[in-house]
């Protein structure tokens, strides 16, 4: 198991997976800075609620360049020389699409640009800090505790176990979005290979959340301390792989 990393970032953290993330990240003592985002900060009450000095919120519009920009720039201002050891992609949308209803690109390019290529462009602006924490250790040891991304996708992602269509689950354009997340994540593993940047993908399960809505079999508090453990179990051999939340293999 790996030591704890320094500093973590956790988008779309106000309510649901990234919230409880945060909570179960907080339980460790050892990391000094957790940044969670929030569209809408003075909306997040759960999150404004949580009283912890290393508990830095931020907000965060997944779609704006400007507003992307204006975070890491403030990330940076926290974290300083020692750069970021751990990045959580876990903002998303799901939008209700299937192929038997009247087409709406809009939607389509909507879910793509929430979930995809919003998590591609924040993983790229935050590739500088990530760079400078893993800088900061020698060898070829990959960890949270040196530099690492966590993208948080969705067993819906997998193409080779899907057997339900759009049909019984409206979620073709959330799928698809997915399934192009783990494809970043692969590729995004092989490119920082040399930067000694960890990037793992995570399904953490069917649960009772606003996107999973109130008939998911599981509970936040039993699937998200589950995910969180792995995350510190992290190492060479899970690089640009994806994972069910006990660190099980998912099929691509």
């Amino acid at each position: 198991m790996s030591s704890s990393p320094k500093s973590v970032v956790v988008t779309g953290a106000n309510r649901g997976i990234g919230l409880t993330i945060v909570k179960e990240l907080l339980k460790d003592k050892n990391i000094q800075y957790i940044i969670a985002t929030a569209r809408e900060v003075e909306n997040a009450t759960e999150l404004k609620s949580i009283n912890d000095p290393r508990l830095h919120i931020l907000p965060l519009d997944v779609v704006s360049d400007k507003s992307i920009d204006t975070f890491v720039s403030k990330v940076t201002d926290i974290v300083g020389a020692d750069g970021l050891n751990l990045l959580v992609n876990n903002a998303g949308a799901a939008f209700e699409y299937r192929t038997k209803m009247e087409l709406n690109r809009a939607t389509l390019v909507k879910q793509f640009d929430v979930n995809t290529i919003s998590l591609v462009i924040i993983t790229q602006k935050f590739l500088p800090l990530l760079r400078k924490s893993a800088s900061k250790v020698s060898g070829d040891k990959l960890s949270i505790s040196r530099s690492a991304v966590v993208n948080i996708s969705s067993g819906l992602a997998s193409v080779s176990l899907n057997n339900y269509g759009s049909d019984i689950i409206p979620m073709l354009a959330y799928s698809m979005s997915k399934s192009a997340v783990n494809q970043f994540n692969k590729i995004f593993s092989i490119d920082v290979k040399d930067d000694h940047i960890l990037t793992v993908a995570f399904e953490p399960g069917w649960i009772q959340t606003n996107l999973g809505g109130p008939h998911a079999p599981l509970k936040l508090e039993e699937a998200i301390p589950v995910l969180v453990s792995s995350f510190y179990k992290l190492d060479n051999t899970h690089h640009g792989g994806y994972f069910e939340r006990d660190l099980t293999p998912r099929p691509y």
